[in-house]
């Protein structure tokens, strides 16, 4: 979740803890930054990995898009610190939004800039970030859990706050946006998804993959014909989120090692924060580095509420010691992905 997730981004935490619930209980330190790296992460901006793309002309002060192929085009939002990426697939009937970003601003109006065919969003995940402007359409899929129909209410602004903050923002926050009181609202699925389900959209041809771990409800995306992944928050160039209660080490394990296997066969991973564009190979390099991870053969920097980073060349996982342990949380409550253990 985080503009380089301890350091992507670089935003001091304690910012984002402004945001956690009540089981926080201490204001952590702000964690120490990557060497070399500057004191603020919108001074990264814009990212190296996304200049490369062409950049498209869309009527917005807030989304930056760009297209990365025939029909696929990446809605970033980088003045915000999560750097937040969504996706927009388009077939030959009809298009696919996977995510719906943090819903500052509005994301239809933009998705419309760029197609007319009819719209069905699907999230990577339900945490705060990605379904901030489900609300907005009127086909939405979701992975049928306890955790998705939990998340389905919205987050109240209690939980969010920090999420608006002055330090949050590079240029400020986006036209129209109340940071008094930003909230995410309700949305309800008009049909759910599997493990292995097809989305045709006309000439393209989605598959689904649950791959839980980073939440109950994570789910990846490969378009097998143009070789492309999908990575939700399982994977991105950067600090890796792995630490609140519903993250589940066993399962992020082995989706790790289910994408990995699927390495060799795209050539080019599309994930969720930071960057649209990220290398297949450093899926092989992740699923090795958590299960060093979590036998102990590297160490970590504990950092405060029981967190811990490990440091690997193209990433970072920040974990937390309950979970390390073995404890695990209830995913039934749903959650906003900002919080943290007791």
């Amino acid at each position: 979740m985080i503009s380089d997730r301890v350091a992507k981004g670089l935003l001091p935490i304690a910012v984002v803890m402004l945001t956690f619930s009540a089981c926080t209980t201490a204001e952590p330190e702000a964690p120490a930054l990557a060497a070399g790296a500057p004191d603020w992460w919108c001074d990264q901006l814009p990212r190296e990995a996304n200049i490369e793309f062409e950049r498209v002309d869309v009527e917005t002060d807030w989304f930056q898009v760009h297209r990365l192929g025939d029909g696929v085009f990446s809605l970033n939002e980088p003045n915000q610190f999560q750097e937040v990426i969504s996706y927009l697939v388009v077939g030959e009937e009809r298009a696919l939004l996977f995510d719906t970003g943090l819903g500052m601003s509005p994301i239809r109006t933009v998705v419309e800039q760029l197609t007319s065919l009819p719209i069905v969003v699907l999230n990577s995940h339900t945490h705060f970030d990605h379904i901030g402007g489900n609300a907005e359409f009127d086909h939405i899929l979701a992975f049928d859990s306890a955790y998705t129909r939990a998340n389905q209410r919205g987050f109240p602004h209690q939980e969010l706050a920090g999420e608006v903050a002055p330090e949050a923002f590079c240029n400020g926050a986006p036209d129209g946006l109340d940071t008094g009181s930003f909230h995410t609202r309700p949305w309800s699925p008009s049909g759910t998804v599997r493990d292995g389900d097809t989305l045709d959209l006309g000439g393209r041809v989605l598959k689904v993959l649950h791959v839980p771990g980073h939440t109950p409800d994570s789910l990846a995306l490969i378009d097998r014909q143009n070789r492309l992944l999908w990575t939700g928050d399982t994977y991105y160039d950067a600090t890796i989120w792995i630490y609140v209660p519903e993250t589940d080490l066993d399962a992020y394990e082995r989706s790790l090692d289910r994408l990995a296997a699927l390495a060799p066969s795209v050539k080019r991973l599309l994930p969720a924060h930071n960057t649209v564009s990220a290398d297949p190979a450093n899926l092989v390099e992740a699923s090795r580095a958590i299960r060093q991870v979590r036998s102990g053969e590297v160490s970590g920097e504990e950092q405060s509420n029981h967190r811990v980073v490990f440091r690997f060349q193209n990433f970072s996982f920040l974990t937390s010691r309950p979970l390390l342990e073995g404890k695990k949380g209830d995913p039934s409550a749903g959650g906003s992905g900002l919080t943290t253990w007791p």
